[in-house]
Parts: structure tokens; C-alpha cells; sequence
């Protein structure tokens, strides 16, 4: 997306001003808990009870983040997520998912649907809130439009794959690959940082933008979703190469 000064100027008026969380959520208590504290932290907060309503509302009014929860009657989250991911309105908007702990595989398929992130219930409030507002951070860096001095040199050529900085695209032998924002910032930090081993919570306070102690099983879907979108095959020549128990290493020897 590029953005012309009138564009900009909008965008900053808007991140200044109270910013919008749909909270698509059944559970009462639970609505209430979120609900008060977001208000709390200047957030303006619209319920869904269901997965059908939440969808509505959400077209109608787009949110700057969605709150998600896996289990709801009739339309499920995940099935919400797929629709909202595949809607040009909010194909783009932050989607963190609220799952049980027994709903691990609910997880996983959750963040393969295009989830940014998940919060295991129970849940503390100042992660929850943490994690809005780090969710709502980075969308506000990601329309940073870039100096000149930052535009020249910016692809990064390895092997038959090109990563545009400047237009947010890769492609392999010439053809674009359809990334995710986060599948993209995961693929250019590494490069960035080509050789070095990253570890999963460095690149959880990097791409997602918060740094917490916790779960990684975050990164490593990503990872393995962008290594199925770029062919990624395993063997010496994988571009992507998991350093056991650390974390992850771009391939130096295919780098130009």
C-alpha cells in the first residue's frame, strides 16, 4: 500500500485519537473483563457475541484490531478468521486469537488461517492489553514511508528468491509470492541478519513487538507456513535452517 501525504495525514490524526477494538468474545465475564480494561487504556471497544455478528460489525465498522475467540456458537473462530483474511477490508487487520489451553491444534491452525497471535484463557489483563497495543504499534510502523536513503539497494537477492523492501514483496524466479506481513517481516529480518542465529523470542520482540517470556509456538508456524510459500525444502540447500532448541539461521551460502 503507498501513501500520499493526505493518506499519511489521516493515518496520524486517526493513531492519535482512541483506536477501535472489536472483541468477538461470547462469554460474558469475559466480555466485561476486556471491555472495562481496554476502555480503561483509552481503547474504544465494540462486542460481538457471535462469529456471524462479529463479521458484520466488522465490515461495517473496521476495527484497528480484532480480540477473537476460538469457541463460539454457531460460526466458529477460526472459520471467522478465514473470512476476515480473505475480505479486502480486513484481510489486513491484527487478529489475536483467545483459545483454552486444550485447544493447542485450534492454535496452530488458528495462526495457519492468518491469526497475528493467540492468548491462552485464563489470561493475565496486562498481557491482553499488552499485546494490543503492541499489535497496534506495529501497525503504525509498518506505514512509515521510507527516506530516499533508505529506498536504494532494497532487494536482497538469495538464490532464486528476491525480497523488495520497498514494495513489501518476494519473488522466486521473477514470479510473486503471496507472504503475510509477518511471513515477510520474518523472511527480511533474517536476511538482515544473514548468517546469525536469531532466537525465537528475539524474533518475537522484533516482528510481533513485544518481548515476553512465553510460548514460541508463534514463530515456529510462521516459519514453516513461509517455508511451504517459498518452496523450502529440507536438506543442506534450505534456506531457512532451524538451529535446535535456539532458534533460526538464514543460509549464508545462498546469499548474493
Amino acid at each position: 500500500m503507498s501513501y500520499n501525504k493526505a493518506n499519511i495525514s489521516g493515518v496520524l490524526a486517526h493513531s492519535a485519537s482512541t483506536q477501535n477494538v472489536l472483541v468477538i468474545e461470547d462469554e460474558i465475564h469475559i466480555q466485561e473483563l476486556i471491555k472495562y480494561n481496554l476502555e480503561k487504556n483509552n481503547y474504544k471497544v465494540t462486542i460481538a457475541d457471535n462469529g456471524l455478528e462479529g463479521l458484520n460489525e466488522a465490515f461495517t465498522n473496521v476495527p484497528d484490531v480484532i480480540l477473537l475467540d476460538i469457541m463460539l456458537p454457531g460460526l466458529d473462530g477460526l472459520e471467522v478468521c478465514k473470512r476476515l483474511r480473505n475480505n479486502k477490508l480486513t484481510k489486513k487487520i491484527p487478529i489475536i486469537m483467545l483459545t483454552a489451553k486444550s485447544e493447542e491444534f485450534d492454535k496452530v491452525l488458528g495462526l495457519e488461517l492468518g491469526a497475528d497471535d493467540y492468548i491462552t484463557k485464563p489470561f493475565s489483563v496486562k498481557e491482553l492489553v499488552a499485546r494490543v497495543r503492541a499489535r497496534l504499534r506495529r501497525v503504525e510502523e509498518d506505514i512509515v514511508v521510507p527516506a530516499k536513503s533508505d529506498i536504494a539497494g532494497s532487494v536482497i537477492k538469495i538464490g532464486e528468491i528476491e525480497i523488495d523492501k520497498e514494495k513489501y514483496e518476494v519473488r522466486k524466479n521473477g514470479d510473486k509470492i503471496s507472504l503475510t506481513l509477518k511471513e515477510f517481516e520474518l523472511l527480511h529480518i533474517l536476511a538482515e541478519n544473514r548468517g546469525k542465529v536469531l532466537t525465537r523470542d528475539f524474533l518475537l520482540d522484533k516482528v510481533w513487538g513485544y518481548d515476553y517470556i512465553g510460548e514460541t509456538r508463534t514463530v515456529d508456524v510462521h516459519i514453516r507456513h513461509l517455508r511451504q510459500k517459498i518452496g523450502d525444502d529440507e536438506g543442506s540447500s534450505q534456506l531457512i535452517e532451524t538451529i535446535r532448541g535456539v532458534g533460526y539461521r538464514l543460509n549464508e551460502s545462498l546469499l548474493e
